[in-house]
């Protein structure tokens, strides 16, 4: 089991009061303390691969944007500050040497790094978010492996609207989110099913916890068996945890366990147990600590 970071993410620094803060990757390090991984730092990221999913216009505005000191806001809750594009960078350049690693070795591996992805549009960084990381790692999947089914999925507690829109018109990728509804971003509606009808959305109601979220799941995951993905990416955000201050959905620890569980089992079945997760969201220090530790406990213990 293998686990990228790099301290470069810690130099992403948001202002005082900022959720995504420096201190959650430090929470991820706590939960990750005592298991059994190899740890490997994340490379740069390539622009090449950022490329296959946001323009170059768009990487450019993101550079120019970087700030010599303080902070430069890009959106309402999204902000830079001198040390976030390396950060970013480390960030898909984790998700990318993830990839290549599980699709050559096999296995499974998690991506600590910060900030997030995976509300980040085409042209557009929001949500925390500068780059779609898990895209960015399904289309360097498809484009450098050769794979024609990938399976993307997502149980932040906030909708994956830019996984949604930078894989809109990809075929070869069958993207599932679950996340509360109504709540921010406010898209993620049952209807949005993507150019090909491959994407498939699992609104939650606000203080639902793991039988509601089992529910949702188990067919998603059965049809999904039946579609047989060549490769399984997953946005790993614990911020359903019912701890969390910025979402109502009532997940205790042990129902991020049993996703992982249910989506190494489907890994298992079809694709040689290849599974590459990413962090996402998670705002309750210790309740993130405790879902990274469960987590990334049941990746290695269906590797083994």
């Amino acid at each position: 089991m293998i686990v990228y970071t790099h301290a470069d993410c810690l130099d992403h620094i948001t202002p005082p009061g900022h959720p995504e803060q420096v201190e959650r990757l430090r929470a991820v390090e706590r939960g990750l303390a005592g298991l059994r991984v190899e740890r490997r730092d994340c490379p740069l990221g390539l622009e090449a691969d950022i490329l296959r999913c946001h323009p170059v216009a768009y990487l450019n505005r993101i550079r120019a944007a970087v700030p010599a000191q303080g902070w430069a806001q890009v959106d309402g809750d999204t902000f830079l500050s001198p040390g976030s594009l390396t950060a970013a960078l480390r960030g898909v350049g984790g998700i990318c040497a993830a990839v290549d690693h599980v699709m050559t070795a096999g296995g499974r591996a998690f991506v600590a790094a910060r900030p997030p992805g995976h509300h980040a549009e085409r042209e557009t960084a929001m949500g925390f978010c500068l780059f779609g990381t898990v895209a960015i790692g399904a289309m360097r999947a498809l484009d450098i492996h050769g794979l024609t089914r990938v399976a993307v999925l997502d149980f932040d507690v906030h909708h994956g609207n830019g996984t949604r829109d930078l894989l809109w018109d990809e075929p070869r990728v069958r993207f599932v989110s679950s996340h509360q509804m109504p709540l921010y971003p406010g898209s993620g509606h049952a209807s949005e099913r993507g150019a090909q009808g491959q994407i498939t959305n699992l609104p939650l109601r606000a203080g639902s916890g793991g039988a509601e979220m089992r529910a949702a799941w188990q067919p998603v995951l059965d049809d999904l068996r039946r579609w047989q993905p060549e490769l399984v990416l997953i946005s790993a955000g614990f911020d359903a945890h019912r701890d969390d201050p910025l979402a109502g959905l009532a997940w205790p620890t042990r129902d991020f366990a049993w996703i992982t569980r249910a989506i190494c089992d489907l890994a298992d079945e079809t694709c040689g147990g290849r599974v590459v997760s990413s962090l996402e969201g998670g705002y309750d220090l210790e309740a993130l600590a405790d879902s990274v530790a469960a987590h990334v406990t049941e990746l290695s213990r269906a590797n083994d």
